[in-house]
Formats: C-alpha cells, structure tokens, sequence
C-alpha cells in the first residue's frame, strides 16, 4: 500500500513546481513592466522640473519684493509716525509750559525720542533736516523750562509765617497768647525736660502735588545741560525764603560787642527766643529744606549737598554767630543757667544737624555746630569755676543786722537748687572733659566746694559783728539755712547723709556758743549765793541784815537791766526758721528760768518786805517766759512795750 500510495504524491509534488514556476515567471514579468513605469516616470518628472524651474525663480522674486514692499511701508509709517508725533509736540513747545506744564514736559520727552529716532536711521535722506529742527525745538524748551523753573521757585518759596511753624511744634512749646511778640516759648525753669519725645510736624514748604513737576523739570534742565543755572535758581529762591522765615521768627545776627553791651534781662530774653528759634530752625526749617531739596533732585545727576550748603549757610552762620557771642562775652555767674540751656539744646540738636548735613560738602554746617556745642561747654564750665571763686571771695560789706540768713547765702543755696535742675546736663558738660572719672561723683566734689566755699565766707563776715552772741547767731541761722535747703532738695543725694549730720552738728554748736556767751552774764548773776563781803559796811555801823537787802536788790537791779537789754537786742534779732527759733527759745528757757525762779526763792522775800517791792521784782518766772516768746522775731523793743 505504501508503494501504490508513493506515485500520487509524487504527481501532486511536481503539480505544485510546476504552479511554482509558472506563478515565478509572472512575478518576473509584473517585475519587468513596473520597472519600465518607474523608468518612464522619472524621465517624465525630470521634464517636468525642468519645465517649472522658471516659474520657481519668479516666485522667489515675487516674494521677495513683497517682503522689501512690507520693510518699506513699515519705515515709511514709522518716519511718518515720527512726522506726526514731531508737529504735535512742536505744537505744544509752541504754546509754552504755562497753560499745561505736564504736557510741555511729555512733549520735550517725545521730541528727545524723535531725536534718537533720527540719529539711528541716518540713511533717510531728511533725517539731518529733522534733527536740527527738532533739537531748535529742544533748545527753545529748554529755555522756557528754565524760565518756568525760576517762575515756580518764585511762586512756592515764600517766607512761612511764624504762627504755621508754632502750630507745628508739640504743645508745651507753642507760646500762649499772653506772650510778647517775639517772644519765642519763653523760659522755663528747665525748657528741654521731657521734649525727647516730643512730636515735632515737618512744615509743608512746597505743596507736594509740584514736587514733582519741579524733580522733571530739573531732570530736563540737567539733561540739557543747564545744570549751573538750574544750581543758582534753586539755591538763591530756597536761601531767601529760609532767612525771610527766620527774619520773620525774630532771629537777628548779633555780635559778640552787641552782647556785651545788652542789660542782663534783655540777654537773657534773647537767649530764651535764641533757645526756642533754634528748635523751629533745626527740626522744622532746616529739616524741611533738606527734605525737598532730596525729592526734587532725586534721580537727578546733580550736586544737590552743595547746594543745599550754599542755602542754609547764611542761615545757619547767623543762628549760630548768637550763640557763639554769647559763649564768648564776658562770664558772669547769672549766665550759667543760660549757657547750660545753651548746651542742652545744641546737645539735643546734634543728631538731627547730623542727619541734615550729612556729606562731605555740609562738613563745615556739622563742624560749627559741634564746636559751638564744645565752646558752650567750655564757658559753663569755667562759669562754674568762677562762681565757686567769686562765692569764696565775696568781698560785699552788707551787714545783715538782725543776724538772718544773708543775701548771699540764699543766692548761692537757690544757685546749687537749680544746678541740680541740670543734673543730667552737667554729667554730660563734665564727660565733655573729664576722661575717666564718674560724673556724679564729679558733680558731688563741684557741689561740696561751693558749699565750702559759702561756709568760708560766712565765716569771715560773722567777724563784723561787735556782738559776739549775734556772731553765733548768724553762724546758725546760715548754717541751718543750707542744712534745711539741701535735705530738701535733690542736693541731698549728692552730698550725702555725713555731710547733713556734720553740719546739723556745726548748726548746734553755734547754738551753744550763742547761748554761752548771750546768757552767761545773767546766769552768773542768777546764781550768787550771798550778800558778798560786808567787811567796810559792817565797820560803818550798819547791819548785816541792811547789807543783805541792799545786796539783794542790787541783783534784782542788775538782772532787770541785763534781762531788758538782752530782750531790747535780741527781740530785734531774727530767727527765721520756726521750729530752730522754738528750739533756741526753749534751750534759752530750760536754763534761765529754774535760775530765776531759785534767785527768787533765795532772794524774794528780802524784796517783797520791802518799800516798792514791784519796782525790784519786775518780772515774774511766767512774764520771763513769755518775754522769751518775743526773742528773734526781729520787732522793736517799743512795739513789744505797746
């Protein structure tokens, strides 16, 4: 079966060759003709190419001549636009900056891009012709900005009225309508005392809806190269409308020889207003002017620290040239509160002088300031100096009579009163030149020489008392003056307790003296015990008993007279303090009286029998005490017997 079956494969093999083949040869002719249609197709497309290449030249020629068509027209509208803009901004030159000053200065702006237009399309044939008629316009603008310029500094830089630059002050130092003209704030006793945090409202010297139109148009005048007379016009407008504001304040260059010449109360008041002007002029003028001269020149290629030097200066030399007489002109010791008044503000002041002056070209504003301030501090402290001597050596012969505290006394204590109203002013003035030692302590050794100083003089002038009591008198009541006024001061802190205790101890000691020497007489007259030696009047024939009533009412004779002198002198004296005039009239008292009433238990009885015993027996022990009553109370004796 295998073998009968293998013939018929073998047919159906060669079947399928067969079909091979034949399909194989028309695969080759299908071949053979897409070969030649492809053949046939490139030859044709090659003619074709050939044909269009013509055509493909002249669309790139045409597309080309668009493109330069379109360039053209744009550079023809955009020179056209230049055109345009260039008869509108020339129109509003034309008409001047007066009717619509931002406008003026847009149209200056467009014709400065007009310019640059033209300078960077040189290959356009008018483009030499548009930038001369263009830059004419330019230089005509330039001078009618420059006219308009001056014009509005004219127009805005007029003097401000004294009471707009008061409403700008804090409220403690604007002056009431009970001031004087001119008059300033005043002075207090201490002006400066709590105005480190006092509000100060800069002044408004230009409205700020022109600042700026003032900061483009010196834009426009430095660009144009007019910077010099943009430089004049600024500073010559603002320097005259500052001294007219400070005229107008009241202040006025005075010469150290205009100082000299002035009575103290007409000093001192200027000194007040100088006090109070240099405030206004520092923190609300000179801040002010400093203020616009920064925002109107912001931005701008501009010198505005010098000019702005050039227009306080003469200003600031006639603040300054007051302050600096008066430092200069002679010391006296009246003038020290005013220096230190002086050197507070100018202490107070020299952060903000720093602020406004700063740079290089301001150098010399900064450096007279400061040297007024170290000038100022000098003088004070030599002042000090002078007063300490001229307390010490006061040579004034004023005797007061009743033995009260004396003028200078009361002078020098209110003096120190009021130094310690300084306390930190003084610590600064002594840091000024004193390089290492505490101020406070500093304060406590000027202090206590001064008092040393007073205590030596009075010394000397207890001397010119014939009355040795009253010397003692003066002594306490001086002494106790300066102790009481010092506990009740600031004073006491500085000095301390050792110096109240060692002079409350002086005060008492002059107390006793005073009793010593007033009342010892009469004491010793109090306390004889005996008639004395009767030898001669015995011898005579007369009775003992006789001499002792004789005796007796001798000492009643003689403690009468001593007791009304003392009183006719001593109700005259003052003792101005109560409580010490109490105290000395007690201690007077405690040993007065138990004497007299003891000489009266020895001795009354021996009078009372006698003839006319009240003419002996004047005082009874109440009427001696209530006599006491009317000691140092600086009443004549005549007004007492009434």
């Amino acid at each position: 079966m295998a073998v009968a079956a293998l013939p018929q494969t073998m047919d159906a093999l060669a079947r399928r060759a067969s079909m091979l083949r034949d399909s194989l040869r028309r695969s080759q002719g299908n071949t053979d003709g897409m070969v030649a249609i492809l053949g046939s197709f490139d030859h044709r497309l090659s003619a074709l190419e050939a044909a269009m290449r013509p055509t493909q030249v002249r669309t790139h020629a045409i597309r080309t001549a668009h493109e330069n068509i379109d360039r053209t027209i744009k550079a023809a509208d955009s020179i056209l636009s230049q055109f345009d803009l260039a008869r509108r901004a020339e129109a509003a030159i034309l008409r001047g900056p007066h009717e619509d000053l931002e406008s003026y200065l847009e149209a200056v702006d467009v014709l400065k891009g007009i310019v640059r237009f033209f300078s960077s399309n040189k290959n356009f044939k008018s483009s030499e012709g548009v930038l001369n008629h263009v830059n004419n316009l330019l230089a005509k603008s330039t001078l009618k900005i420059e006219e308009e310029f001056k014009q509005l500094m004219s127009n805005y830089s007029k003097p401000i009225e004294p009471d707009r630059l008061f409403d700008c002050l804090p409220k403690s130092l604007r002056p009431t309508k009970g001031d004087n003209e001119n008059d300033g704030a005043g002075r207090s006793e201490h002006p400066s005392k709590g105005l480190e945090t006092a509000i100060y409202r800069t002044p408004t010297l230009i409205p700020p809806r022109i600042l700026p139109l003032m900061n483009d148009i010196a834009q426009q005048l430095v660009q144009a190269g007019n910077q010099q007379s943009c430089y004049k016009i600024y500073r010559d407008s603002r320097a005259s409308a500052l001294e007219l504001s400070l005229r107008k304040l009241g202040v006025e260059k005075l010469s150290k020889d205009d100082v000299q010449k002035m009575q103290w109360e007409a000093l001192e008041a200027k000194i007040g207003n100088w006090i109070h002007f240099m405030r206004i002029a520092v923190k609300l003028l000179l801040a002010g002017e400093r203020q616009i001269c920064d925002q109107i020149f912001d931005g701008v290629n501009f010198n505005k620290g010098q000019c702005f030097a050039e227009l306080t200066a003469n200003s600031v030399i006639t603040l300054l040239s007051f302050g600096d007489a008066v430092a200069r002109s002679k010391r006296s010791p009246e003038k020290l509160f005013v220096l230190l008044d002086m050197y507070e503000v100018m202490r107070e002041l020299q952060s903000e002088i720093e602020i406004i002056f700063e740079g290089k070209p301001c150098s010399e504003m900064r450096e007279a300031a400061l040297g007024l301030t170290k000038r100022l501090a000098q003088t004070a402290q030599e002042t000090f100096t002078d007063f300490e001597e001229a307390v010490e050596k006061d040579a004034s012969k004023t005797i007061v009579q009743d033995g009260t505290v004396h003028p200078l006394t009361s002078y020098v204590i209110n003096y120190v009163k009021f130094l310690f109203d300084y306390q930190s002013t003084l610590k600064l003035l002594f840091q000024e030149f004193e390089t290492g030692s505490d101020a406070e302590s500093q304060l406590a050794v000027v202090t206590t020489r001064i008092m040393q100083a007073l205590q030596n003089n009075l010394d000397g002038k207890s001397k010119q008392y014939r009355d040795p009591a009253l010397t003692y008198l003066f002594l306490m009541n001086n002494i106790h003056y300066m102790v009481r006024s010092v506990r009740r001061s600031e004073a006491k802190d500085i000095l301390g307790d050792d110096w109240i205790q060692r002079h409350r101890r002086i005060v008492q000691q002059n107390a006793n003296q005073y009793k010593r020497v007033a009342w010892a007489k009469i004491l010793q007259t109090l306390s004889v015990q005996g008639a004395g030696s009767t030898g001669d009047l015995s011898s005579s024939g007369v009775s003992r008993a006789t001499i002792k009533e004789r005796w007796t009412l001798i000492l009643f004779k003689s403690f009468n007279m001593q007791f009304e002198e003392l009183h006719a002198k001593q109700s005259q004296w003052i003792v101005p303090d109560q409580e010490l005039r109490e105290s000395l009239r007690l201690a007077v008292a405690e040993v007065l009286l138990p004497a007299y009433r003891s000489f009266i238990k020895r001795f009354g009885n021996l009078v009372e029998n006698g003839k006319n015993p009240q003419k002996y027996i004047r005082y009874s022990p109440e009427a001696v005490d209530q006599l006491l009553g009317q000691f140092f109370e600086g009443q004549q004796w005549a007004e007492q017997k009434r």
